[in-house]
């Protein structure tokens, strides 16, 4: 199956994409919108369904891999639902002690995307713990825009509540050698900018093109950070230079990238924004920073 990439859509339609999966525009919108740039017998709808994400072209590290050993967890998060579900990677060699690593998924759940980079994490010798907020709906459906329609039914504050609550689950496991890192994309990145906001002893985090915080929130953070962006995003990167010069004045150690060409997504190798040579780069940094973080 031949993969598409951005090249073969026009930036408009690649835009009114991202303003449909982050929720500022219905489906229809969408359709209405982009029917102008279905040429060629191609439909609207077409173009939709050709966005939407293909888990099979792009699992890296296969659940029966057998470097890394999987399951499905559960933890307490008393100020979210009670109780929150993850999925656990962990290396399959036995260590008495190793870093842990937080993996938050993006606006529509625990998808086959997430659960992959948790285990190319856990390939590389770190437990990793990927939360669901869809648990207490079901989990994710299989399908992105049901997954996005429950996503949206989900409370706010108890849905960062059950996010945070794996932060503390790991870190309490007996197996943690108290260092804990977090990454995440889209959404995900966000959280993880407000994770390092309420763990100041946070070892290191990495934010995909996430939402930066509130500066006064910025001011709060002592992790070390390594941030990556696309350079078509204008809605996350106009939050920038505020949160740059917010970090700066903080003190805190950190890394920015934005990569040339790429848009929103640009990680999620099973959609056609992904990009492989900045996607790459991007994940080698990644674990260059942890490596440094976390096992130093």
């Amino acid at each position: 199956m031949t993969r598409k990439t951005v090249n073969d859509f026009p930036p408009e339609v690649l835009k009114l994409f991202d303003g449909y999966v982050h929720g500022r525009m219905t489906r229809r919108e969408f359709l209405d919108r982009a029917a102008k740039f279905a040429v060629g017998g191609v439909t609207a709808a077409a173009l939709l369904e050709s966005l939407q994400p293909n888990f099979v072209l792009a699992q890296q590290v296969p659940e029966q891999d057998p470097r890394v050993r999987t399951d499905t967890v559960e933890f307490p998060s008393p100020k979210g639902s009670g109780t929150a579900k993850g999925y656990l990677a962990q290396p399959a060699v036995a260590q008495a002690k190793r870093a842990c690593i937080v993996v938050i998924h993006e606006n529509r759940g625990l998808s086959p995307y997430i659960t992959d980079v948790a285990r190319r994490l856990a390939a590389e010798g770190y437990t990793a713990i990927a939360p669901d907020v869809l648990a207490p709906l079901g989990g994710y459906p299989g399908d992105e825009d049901k997954a996005r329609e429950l996503f949206a039914k989900l409370d706010p504050a108890k849905r960062t509540e059950d996010l945070m609550a794996a932060v503390d689950w790991v870190r309490a496991r007996g197996d943690c050698n108290g260092r804990i890192g977090a990454i995440g994309v889209c959404f995900g990145g966000g959280i993880v900018n407000q994770v390092a906001v309420r763990y100041p002893d946070l070892s290191a985090g990495v934010p995909f093109y996430g939402a930066q915080p509130k500066p006064e929130d910025a001011a709060k953070i002592k992790a070390p950070l390594l941030l990556h962006y696309a350079e078509n995003d204008d809605g996350i990167n106009k939050g920038i230079p505020a949160y740059e010069e917010a970090l700066k004045a903080a003190g805190v150690k950190y890394e920015l990238y934005k990569y040339p060409g790429t848009y929103h997504g640009f990680h999620n190798d099973t959609t056609p924004r992904y990009d492989e040579q900045a996607a790459k780069l991007a994940w080698s940094r990644t674990l260059a920073f942890f490596k440094e973080r976390l096992k130093a």
